[in-house]
């Protein structure tokens, strides 16, 4: 009988280790997890060896994926999330995610700030892929 009880204690402590060690490696998983995706979110913010293009006559004529900076006017709607956007050099279609619209109105005379990339399909003009809006006025 006195061999039984030990039998059970050691079992049971077996399963408590058992259950210590899970909930302790998940809770280590968890914040290896939570660092790695905070340090993914971080960005370079110095000087580029590749600067932003800054106006749409260059943006229409730039490789697949070449970031832009432009500033002027969204003169239109085109189709749902896709818009004319005009500059001094002339004018390009941008697409914008409806998550990425300032919560200010924007109206063709509303001056803004687009940054983005270069969307280049073969066969077909360029556009871009806008991923943040300023309004400047």
């Amino acid at each position: 009988m006195a061999n039984q009880i030990g039998y059970h204690q050691s079992s049971r402590i077996k399963l408590n280790l058992k259950d210590t060690f899970m909930k302790v490696s998940s809770l280590l998983g968890a914040t290896v997890l939570a660092l790695v995706a905070g340090q993914a979110a971080a960005q370079y913010t110095g000087p580029s060896q590749n600067p932003a293009i800054t106006d749409v006559a260059r943006a229409s004529k730039a490789a697949d994926k070449s970031q832009v900076s432009l500033e002027g006017h969204l003169t239109s709607k085109v189709r749902d999330e896709h818009y004319t956007f005009e500059d001094q050099t002339g004018s390009i279609e941008v697409e914008i995610d409806h998550k990425r619209f300032p919560a200010t109105p924007v109206s063709e005379k509303t001056r803004v700030r687009l940054q983005g990339e270069v969307d280049k399909d073969f066969g077909s003009n360029a556009t871009i892929d806008v991923k943040q809006v300023t309004v400047l006025q």
